[in-house]
Parts: C-alpha cells; sequence; structure tokens
C-alpha cells in the first residue's frame, strides 16, 4: 500500500548570519510522504528552492538515528517536534494533517546563538564538558566486566543520565533557558560510579561555574526540560547535581 500524500504549509526562519536579523518565510510543499522524516521533508523542500536557484534551508544533522542530538528545531513550538521522546529526525510527517500550518524555528537561548537559518551554535555544551565532565584516571589495560562490582539500580541510573544526547532541548524549552538537566546529566553519569569518584570534589563546581558563565538561566522546578527531552532524562539528576555541588562546597576542592 503507497504511503498518503499531503500538502502543507511552512513558516521557517530564516537568518542569513548570526549578525543579521532573521524572519519568518512562508513555503508551501506538495505531496509531501507520510512515511517521510521530517527532515526528509526539510530535504524535500530544499531541492524545491534549489530549482528555482533559492537558498535552501540550513539546518543541522548528522546520524538521523536519534543518537547524535544535531537536529535541533522547535516545531510549532515544541523542542524536536509534537511527539514525546522523539529527535526531529525520527520525527515522521503522519504526524501532521493535509493543509497543515507547521512553523520551524531555532533554538532561542543566549548562550546557543543562531549561526544560519535553523542552525545554532551548541559549543557552550562543550565548554561546560571540558569543564568537568571527563575522568583522567589511568584506567590502563581493560578489565573484566564483572571486575568493578556496581549495583544493577545504580548502573542503570547511571546509563539513564548516560542517555543525554546534547541535543540542547531542554535549554530551549526552558523559559530560563537553563542547562540544568543536560549538566545534571553529565555530573550524574560519573558521580553515580567509582570511576568518578577521582574528580568528584571538583567536576560540578567546575561544570555549574561554566554553565552560569556562558549566560544559561536557572532552574525554576517547572519540569519543562523533562517533558521535552528525547531521551527522557529525570529531573531527579539536577537534584543530584545540586547535592554533588553541595557537597564540593562543603568539603573542599582540590587543587
Amino acid at each position: 500500500m503507497s504511503a498518503k500524500k499531503i500538502n502543507i504549509n511552512l513558516k521557517i526562519w530564516r537568518q542569513v548570519n548570526k549578525e543579521a536579523p532573521g524572519s519568518m518565510v512562508d513555503y508551501r510543499l506538495e505531496g509531501v510522504s507520510t512515511d517521510s522524516s521530517f527532515l526528509e521533508m526539510i530535504d524535500q523542500l530544499n531541492e524545491q528552492l534549489i530549482a528555482k536557484n533559492d537558498e535552501p534551508v540550513a539546518f543541522d544533522h548528522d546520524c538521523r538515528e536519534g543518537i547524535c542530538g544535531m537536529c535541533s528545531m522547535m516545531i510549532n513550538g515544541n523542542a524536536h517536534g509534537p511527539e514525546k521522546a522523539t529527535t526531529t529526525c525520527q520525527l515522521h510527517m503522519r504526524k501532521f494533517k493535509d493543509e497543515d500550518t507547521i512553523v520551524v524555528e531555532p533554538w532561542r537561548a543566549k548562550a546557543f546563538p543562531v549561526l544560519k537559518d535553523l542552525m545554532v551554535d551548541r559549543t557552550a555544551f562543550d565548554k561546560i564538558q571540558s569543564a568537568g565532565g571527563f575522568v583522567s584516571i589511568n584506567t590502563g589495560n581493560a578489565q573484566d566486566a564483572n571486575a568493578i562490582l556496581i549495583g544493577q539500580e545504580t548502573a542503570e541510573l547511571a546509563m539513564d543520565a548516560a542517555q543525554c544526547i546534547g541535543c540542547g532541548a531542554c535549554v530551549a524549552s526552558c523559559k530560563n533557558a537553563s542547562a540544568m538537566l543536560f549538566v545534571g546529566a553529565k555530573i550524574s553519569q560519573f558521580a553515580l560510579l567509582p570511576q568518578g569518584k577521582v574528580e568528584a570534589k571538583d567536576r560540578a563546581i567546575k561544570m555549574v561555574s561554566k554553565m552560569d558563565e556562558l549566560g544559561f538561566g536557572n532552574c525554576t522546578n517547572e519540569a519543562e526540560c523533562e517533558a521535552s527531552c528525547p531521551k527522557e532524562i529525570s529531573i531527579s539528576n539536577i537534584a543530584r547535581m545540586n547535592r554533588e555541588y553541595l557537597k564540593s562546597a562543603v568539603t573542599g576542592r582540590n587543587h
């Protein structure tokens, strides 16, 4: 059975570069397969624009498998679109109806300046991770899988936090542009495991300080970040981050 075809109206943010002002531009796209992904629909639009010698819409993408976190778009006011626990590249056009109007914008945050159209600069996340999201211990040769005993519940919590793909949906959906869910996840995945104890006294303070320095806002516990996260990272990681930060402040930092 062939896929259904729909016609859609698009309102897409166009911006030449980060210094230039941007604006919403209207497009009409006909014959969109409901089996195509949202990014494939943008590809179809770009083919149409290129055929007319118009500038194609710039957007980030890489794996198109929901792993890399590059496909950052606000779709009708929702980070990554209307489907829960789904990245933009995994969102399919069957979620939309014939003659729908779809509004597509880049992430909106001071720390994520727009580079062009739907592309934003998320190197702020890299700077936060560089500040403390690593393990410097010399581990030597690989150990047997069961050499370091970790309880199942602890291991699962660490793996849940490690699922964060750094897409920035948490920042984009928060009214304060807070990065605390991202930072909480990165701190948690190390804080829960014995390998992360070496830098424990420094990690939380360094990462939180870098987050504040880069212009991210504070958390006001409204949980938009958790609701929009494509990997369903829990806000309990923010609470763990706060505990790690307090422990670091009380016990003193390594120098």
